[in-house]
């Protein structure tokens, strides 16, 4: 057992090695940084079923670092949730097979509502009608999923999640986001001190 699971831990650090790295990262994090912090939308993230549990965590991430976002569930949006949608908003869309019907859908609704919202998608399948229908697409890479079905999401899931990473980390540097305004939103609890005490001392 213990040789199966590091040779888990040995093949979702390869799954993380091999994200393909392109321009696209810069055209993304350049089209969040217009839309959010030059014409004052907000990140829209979005994804189905564990993708979307990744979203929601890339979500909050990105508001606690100073990048307004929500977390809005594909399905709840075809019931009235679309509403959350702003002029200047951008669609952060996350769906590993590309073709999940939802995200799809939520394509076409939220394009009806402000025509020309920019989408950034997150998917293994570059030919997958997201990626077509997407302004930006990172790609996850040849992702196989380590669970003994081979199906439920795993390695799919950690890359999505690390590539979230990516994307914060591009607009923290960006906006130039300091141990000050990250403490204005971590009140409380060790982050929260953490970050008061680096920003104090940072001005003695």
């Amino acid at each position: 057992m213990l040789d199966e699971l590091k040779d888990i831990l040995v093949k979702e650090a390869d799954a993380i090695s091999n994200i393909p790295i392109t321009n696209e990262y810069e055209k993304a994090i350049n089209l969040i940084v217009k839309k959010i912090h030059s014409d004052g939308g907000k990140l829209i993230c979005s994804g189905m079923g564990k993708a979307g549990q990744i979203a929601l965590n890339i979500s909050t991430t990105f508001s606690s670092t100073g990048t307004p976002s929500v977390y809005l569930h594909p399905s709840e949006a075809q019931h009235g949730d679309l509403g959350i949608l702003q002029k200047n908003d951008i669609m952060l869309l996350i769906s590993n097979s590309g073709k999940t019907r939802e995200i799809i859908e939520l394509i076409s609704l939220s394009k009806n509502l402000y025509k020309d919202i920019p989408v950034i998608c997150i998917t293994r399948n570059k030919e997958s009608l997201l990626s077509k229908q997407s302004d930006v697409t990172l790609l996850t890479g040849k992702t196989k999923e380590i669970c003994p079905l081979g199906l439920t999401p795993t390695i799919s899931t950690t890359v999505m999640s690390v590539i979230g990473d990516c994307l914060v980390y591009g607009t923290m540097k960006h906006i130039g986001f300091t141990s000050d305004e990250y403490s204005k939103r971590h009140h409380s609890g060790y982050l929260g001190k953490k970050s008061k005490t680096r920003f104090s001392n940072n001005n003695i």
